[in-house]
């Protein structure tokens, strides 16, 4: 493995801290039980599922724009450190959040949503530059493999942290308040290695007046979309489908506080489901190898499909349990997979246009599962019929994902 390639994977490990930490398992927690101190259990739920539509809004118009502007020669680690800058930034500023502030917290969870999902979109496109089509899928599973095992290390860190936290001194607030800086310094360091090694190979040549070009070829790629038929078959099956499952961990913690699974066990099912998420995507890398990308894509699925079955019956702790280690065996799987076959379809020159309409799918599709999640299951004052409601996502992205014919969709420039 190339030094360029192991760069690239650290980023996975940085930005994985981020997930898992605030997007996943401590802010929720804290965000229901302090930012939102006094709120009914399925309010408090509406607005962290509101905060996040709001976020993915923000990104989706924002992506291809800023993948347009950053095919130019150099462009792309500039904005990819745009965003990690401010995602960094608005994370270690989660500390200033007190009890009842429910909206300062959304704010600043929003921000740090936008610098991550911002640069992720540059850091995808990279993809391309590091590494070749026929390393692809195992490069893009390395990456979530990795983060998901060595993210571990500052959960751990923050789990211990609150746990103890009165010989050292601090409330479990205060503790909690500190995991946001952890967060943020871990993210930021582990992020130095791929701005050093990472460079971007492939872009569009310099023009005069680079922010028209951009619009223009912008326009251009829209206007092409009966050129890329199988391409955005693809990706509408990739905006369904990878909706349930960005929806399911975003809304993990909220939903299990909701059917009566205590803080301290939600956040032990989580540390075990990191580290059994480790092999399983590295298995569905290998396993594309032999079976093909698509293929392990349809299992992912069908392992989700079976999630919400179970999510929808669940009634006891160790329910819960069989849940999370089911969403282990698929999640990084189904992610790095649909990265890698994107990877191998885009144009490498046009590499961050096409990744930013590729997170503008997935940053969409993060939209309406935490809506139907939230909406559905406030109307219906129970989140388990929320939860139920992303079968269909799983049932269309499924089906139309099998009308995708691969060695169909790659147009020469």
């Amino acid at each position: 493995m190339t030094k360029a390639e192991r760069s690239w994977i650290l980023y996975d490990c940085a930005n994985s801290a981020q997930t898992l930490i605030v997007t996943t398992a401590i802010l929720p927690i804290f965000f229901k039980t302090v930012a939102a101190e006094g709120m009914s259990a399925s309010d408090s739920t509406y607005y962290w599922a509101l905060g996040n539509t709001v976020a993915s809004i923000v990104v989706a118009i924002l992506a291809p724009v800023l993948g347009a502007l950053a095919d130019h020669r150099g462009n792309k680690k500039r904005f990819f450190v745009a965003f990690l800058l401010a995602g960094v930034v608005a994370t270690a500023s989660l500390t200033v959040v007190g009890a009842g502030a429910w909206k300062l917290c959304l704010l600043l969870y929003g921000l740090s949503t936008i610098g991550f999902y911002g640069a992720i979109v540059f850091y995808d496109s990279f993809l391309v530059d590091v590494t070749e089509k026929e390393r692809m899928d195992w490069v893009s599973s390395s990456g979530f493999a990795w983060g998901y095992i060595v993210s571990v290390v500052p959960y751990i860190g923050c789990m211990a942290l609150i746990q103890f936290c009165e010989p050292l001194g601090l409330s479990k607030i205060n503790a909690t308040r500190i995991c946001f800086v952890i967060t943020a310094v871990w993210w930021f360091v582990l992020t130095i290695p791929m701005l050093r090694n990472v460079h971007q190979r492939y872009y569009a040549e310099d023009t005069p007046n680079p922010v028209r070009e951009s619009l223009s070829r912008l326009a251009a790629t829209l206007r092409d979309i009966p050129r890329y038929k199988h391409l955005f078959i693809f990706l509408i099956a990739y905006f369904l489908y990878i909706d349930g499952v960005h929806t399911i961990y975003k809304m993990s913690m909220a939903f299990g506080l909701d059917v009566g699974i205590k803080a301290s066990e939600l956040m032990l099912v989580l540390l075990v489901t990191q580290i059994a998420a480790f092999p399983c995507a590295l298995i569905y890398g290998k396993l594309a190898g032999i079976f093909t990308a698509k293929r392990m894509i349809l299992v992912g699925i069908a392992t989700y499909f079976a999630v919400v079955v179970v999510a929808f019956f669940i009634s006891k702790s160790w329910h819960f349990w069989v849940l999370a280690m089911l969403v282990a065996t698929a999640q990084g799987g189904i992610q790095s997979l649909s990265r890698s076959i994107y990877g191998k379809l885009v144009p490498k020159q046009r590499s961050a246009q096409f990744f930013g309409f590729y997170d503008i799918f997935g940053k969409f599709a993060a939209i309406l599962g935490p809506f139907m999640v939230g909406y559905i299951g406030h109307l219906a004052g129970n989140t388990r019929v929320g939860v139920f409601s992303l079968i269909a996502l799983f049932f269309l992205g499924g089906a139309l994902l099998l009308s995708v014919r691969e060695e169909q969709a790659v147009v020469e420039e």
